[in-house]
């Protein structure tokens, strides 16, 4: 008979071996835990690109009709899309093009690729007057760092200069990802023209502007061929300063005169601008700094501080730099924090070991730990994986578990010791009774993590390092039970080991009176344990639901929005009386402001709203959450005294971005019905006071002037429908001219009209207009003006008019139960709408069924592995059949749990119960594998399974307290807590029940009867 290898065996056989590896791993560990990234959140796609298009001077029904549904239908050829929104107003189409949850990240790209040539494609069938289109797919960079410089006494344009050299500077960084500014005011020249004054002197204002136009154009002047070399000729005349422009002389018939005599020229910025960026209430301009995927943070942010400070230094007094968003800071702060709950977890597993093992088993044990950690650092190093969050909450999470293994290998060993066994030979008995079995255990506790690991929605994609990082950690601690562990026993273990549990003490007597009563009364057990677990699934329907906690960072925003037609100035004024106020309040560190547009995505979960003129958004710090709540009860209160703007102050969201949590979409294709449907839904949930901000996306039309031309008129004064529409946009808007060429930097020339005519309705009708005989005609005369209403915006959802109808929640309540109790109200509702019309829930409710749909879709598989596993281990149906039924026991525990603590069940608490299968799982497969080694050597199976309960009891427990306890630091936690709590239930409670309801189960399905002394419990 040959000798089976035994890989505990060869590793005391190579002792020096062993310990060669286990100090190079160590040493392994800490470089690739000093090189490996620090981030705040895990990174994950976002699978939305947007597409914008133009054509100018359309209404809003005509670019839908004309842009919009063409690019909507031709998106949705596409295989992986998921949805279109659309957001069209006149002129302007932007369409964000949402992918399937299951697109995989490194196909995100060359489908945006595709997008754009799609679009290539049906640029052909776009009207004439189509500008082409515009494409980010860069929606998801973050911007870690951004610094604010203000300036006394320099011009926006002299400010711009000194950041762009700055800019310059940090791209040269080896980390630096993209940099960009914010809040740039875009020099320009304004010409601007009265319309009565260039008629009463007779002159046609587009000869005037050709004639400035031909003057500045860079145009070949030849070359002299001397014969012996070449000779450029240039022609001076282009204009290079505001000043040069309006002396400019012209000329109409026999009459001179200069640009400055018909038209006042200045030197200015874009008026409005687009955008305006502000810190505490001065005007700013933002360098926006991200770093280059997988890098440290952490080197980043002080090898960035260190180039600010010498930047800083060479800057003219005047010139101010505020540190508005400082990711680096954030993370260091949040990498200490999770180092120390770390700390703490390791600290109570060690308490754990060396109270129930000894001290000399216990360091057997606790060695264990940095061992699987580093060699964990070294994989997940290789593998990319930051440090972050997700990650650092999984080494917590496993850290109970990965002890799992150790303890049992070493309890074996004990137990071979307390024989008479030599060191050696108890050392490697582990290898050949319970390698395998707990093998299998790892690998089942592995495969409850599956869900996570294939989970392909960004929900799980956020949260997949946490599969990684506990599937690595947990298969390498079975290898150091079997390969390491040995050589650390006969290191630290006596030769030779009292029997310690020769005599029982009162918990394992009481435990043992128990357990036979469990088993001789087993259907009572039996019956006791599913009405238990009933009365648990009844009371989940009490927990509340949840899909991410927001975050506990200190910051506050404020989405401002005014109504949808109000203009860039209208938006400033409000955000600037907003400012005013919160430069009043004593909850404020310092806030920063921007106009026209979100902040930068500072923080990877950030929702960006869309950039237009009526929205804007502040980002408040302040010192702790307290004042943070406090500021937001004041921004409420202010909101309310404000009816041009709503001020909307949310907190920072973990996971992916939602926006107001609460929202249902009225789809339908009448815009006034929608609208007035919208309405009454809105009505109906603000019954409901635990709602507050309710909003529509999309609400009232604006006024239109239109002007009716006499097209028979017009043909007599010598104009065209085209000369007015051009004249009246030159007047209210301005065309450009030309551009001044001051070094590297283009300055547009544009013409308008004066003040006076572009900001009076009244003038309007008077506007004058010059035929081709230089005649003055006013617009009354071959038009007149009409008064009507248009959609200022037309949002849709796959080519359907939507209208969204959000709110946000006041208290404590989770929206997945308001959601719940608005159920009956909202069927009613949608039993009266309109043949045609839709209610379709949104906000955090969808996003949660959208992420866990992918979840239940990987349930059978990681059901099949599991049935797999135990079916290799057991080789027998019955026998899986019962470690199977313990699996859905931990829900006891879980149930009761979130319901004393009042946690949530999250997203990421659910990825916990599902782990609590695996974990249980495993615990059955330890103890069953008992069963069948003591039926193996002859005893009954009354007396197998009592031995194998008993005996299996204190390890179970002892890795049962290990693997809650160690959650302890991470309870307090917002994102981790309600994971960490239904855990801690379900393991607790879970692996007592185990105990006992498993025995039982085993007597019944076996048809086991006690021996005919009954109460006598089998010798130990």
């Amino acid at each position: 008979m040959t000798n089976k290898f035994n890989l505990s065996d060869w590793a005391l056989k190579h002792k020096s071996f062993v310990w060669y590896v286990m100090i190079a791993s160590l040493l392994a560990g800490l470089l690739s835990y000093a090189s490996m990234g620090r981030e705040e959140d895990p990174s994950f796609a976002i699978k939305v690109m947007v597409v914008g298009a133009s054509l100018p001077g359309a209404t809003a029904e005509e670019t839908v009709t004309q842009v919009t549904d063409r690019m909507e239908k031709k998106l949705q050829e596409l295989d992986s899309l998921d949805f279109t929104e659309s957001v069209t107003y006149p002129g302007v189409s932007v369409v964000h093009v949402n992918l399937r949850a299951d697109t995989k990240p490194d196909e995100v790209r060359p489908i945006w690729l595709r997008v754009r040539h799609m679009m290539s494609d049906i640029q052909s069938e776009m009207p004439d007057e189509f500008a082409g289109f515009s494409f980010n797919d860069d929606f998801g960079d973050v911007y870690g760092n951004i610094f604010a410089f203000t300036a006394d006494g320099y011009s926006p344009r002299e400010l711009e200069s000194y950041v762009e050299e700055i800019r310059t500077a940090v791209l040269q960084l080896d980390d630096s990802g993209k940099v960009d500014l914010v809040g740039t005011r875009e020099p320009v020249v304004h010409v601007e023209f009265s319309n009565t004054r260039l008629a009463a002197l007779g002159l046609d204002r587009q000869t005037v502007l050709d004639t400035l136009a031909q003057q500045n154009a860079i145009v070949p002047s030849g070359i002299i061929q001397t014969g012996g070399e070449q000779i450029l000729i240039r022609v001076s005349g282009q204009f290079s300063t505001a000043d040069e422009l309006a002396s400019a002389p012209l000329r109409s018939d026999e009459t001179y005169f200069t640009l400055a005599d018909v038209a006042e020229v200045t030197a200015g910025y874009d008026d409005p601008p687009s955008e305006l960026m502000r810190v505490d209430g001065q005007e700013a301009i933002g360098l926006i700094i991200g770093m280059r995927e997988g890098g440290n943070i952490l080197d980043f942010g002080e090898k960035l501080d260190t180039l600010m400070e010498e930047m800083v230094q060479d800057l003219p007094i005047g010139i101010e730099v505020h540190h508005v968003a400082n990711q680096p800071h954030v993370v260091d702060e949040s990498v200490s924090h999770f180092v120390r709950a770390l700390a703490e977890a390791v600290v109570i597993v060690l308490a754990v070991s060396f109270i129930s093992l000894g001290f000399r088993a216990g360091m057997v044990v606790s060695l264990s730990i940095p061992l699987v950690l580093a060699m964990t650092f070294v994989i997940l190093d290789t593998m990319g994986i930051t440090l972050q969050r997700i990650s650092l909450g999984a080494l917590i999470i496993s850290l109970g578990l990965l002890v799992d293994d150790a303890m049992i290998a070493i309890e074996t060993m004990i137990s071979r010791l307390e024989l008479g066994e030599s060191l050696t030979k108890a050392a490697s008995y582990a290898w050949t009774s319970i390698a395998f079995p707990m093998l299998t255990g790892t690998l089942v506790t592995v495969a409850g993590f599956i869900p996570i690991g294939l989970n392909s929605s960004q929900a799980g994609e956020y949260t997949r390092s946490l599969f990684y990082v506990i599937a690595i950690s947990l298969v390498l601690s079975w290898v150091v039970a079997v390969l390491m562990a040995p050589v650390l026993g006969t290191t630290f273990l006596p030769e030779k080991m009292k029997h310690e549990h020769a005599k029982a003490g009162a918990t394992r007597r009481g435990f043992r009176r128990v357990l036979i009563l469990a088993m001789r009364f087993k259907w009572l057990t039996i019956g006791a344990t599913v009405l238990i677990f009933a009365t648990s699934v009844y009371g989940m329907k009490f927990v509340e639901q949840q899909f991410f906690p927001t975050s506990d960072r200190p910051e506050l925003l404020v989405d401002i929005t005014m109504r949808q037609n109000a203009d860039f100035d209208a938006t400033d004024r409000e955000i600037a009386r907003f400012d005013e106020w919160l430069g009043n309040q004593e909850e404020v560190t310092y806030w920063s402001t921007y106009v026209g547009r979100g902040a930068p995505r500072f923080l990877l979960t950030l929702d960006a709203p869309t950039a237009t003129p009526n929205i804007g958004q502040v980002v408040i710090m302040t010192p702790d959450l307290d004042a943070r709540d406090s500021l937001t009860a004041k921004v409420r209160a202010f909101d309310k005294t404000q009816p041009d703007a709503e001020f909307f102050p949310k907190n920072l969201e973990l996971g992916p971005p939602v926006g107001k949590p609460v929202q249902y979409r009225v789809t339908g294709h009448d815009p006034e019905v929608l609208r007035d449907t919208a309405r009454n839904l809105a009505a109906a949930i603000g019954a409901d006071d635990r709602l507050t901000s309710i909003t529509l996306d999309w609400n009232e039309p604006a006024r239109v002037v239109r002007v009716v031309l006499d097209q028979a008129r017009l043909r007599q004064l010598g104009l065209t429908q085209s000369d007015v529409a051009q004249s009246l946009y030159q007047v209210f808007n301005g065309s450009s001219v030309t551009d001044l060429r001051q070094g590297d930097k283009l300055v547009e020339v544009l013409a308008r009209g004066v003040e006076t005519d572009r900001s009076s309705l009244d003038l309007l009708e008077n506007l004058q207009f010059g035929n081709a005989d230089g005649l003055p005609i006013p617009l009354s005369a071959f038009a007149r003006l009409e008064w009507t209403l248009e959609q200022p915006v037309i949002n849709q959802r796959n080519r359907v008019p939507t209208i969204t109808v959000e709110a946000a929640v006041l208290g404590d309540d989770q929206p997945d139960t308001i959601v719940t109790a608005l159920e009956p109200i909202i069927e009613q509702f949608r039993d009266d709408l309109p043949a045609g019309y839709r209610v379709v829930v949104g906000g955090t409710v969808e996003s949660s069924a959208d992420s866990q749909a992918p979840i239940l879709a990987v349930v059978p598989i990681m059901v099949l592995i599991m049935l797999t596993l135990v079916m290799v281990q057991m080789q027998s149906f019955r026998l899986t059949f019962v470690v199977f039924a313990v699996a859905p026991l931990g829900l006891i525990g879980v149930v009761a749990a979130l319901l004393a603590t009042g946690a949530p069940l999250g997203f990421v608490a659910v990825l916990g119960v599902l782990a609590l299968i695996g974990i249980l799982i495993r615990n059955s497969v330890i103890l069953f594998q008992e069963v069948k080694d003591q039926l193996a050597l002859g005893k009954s199976r009354w007396e197998a399974i009592y031995e194998a309960s008993d005996s299996r009891a204190r390890p179970i427990l002892l890795t049962a307290a290990a693997a809650s306890l160690a959650l302890i630091p991470i309870s307090r936690q917002v994102f981790w807590g309600p994971m960490a709590v239904s855990m801690m239930g379900g393991i607790i409670a879970g692996t007592v029940i185990t105990l006992l309801f498993a025995p039982a189960l085993y007597c019944a399905v076996f048809g086991v009867r006690p021996p005919k002394d009954g109460d006598r419990a089998p010798a130990s």
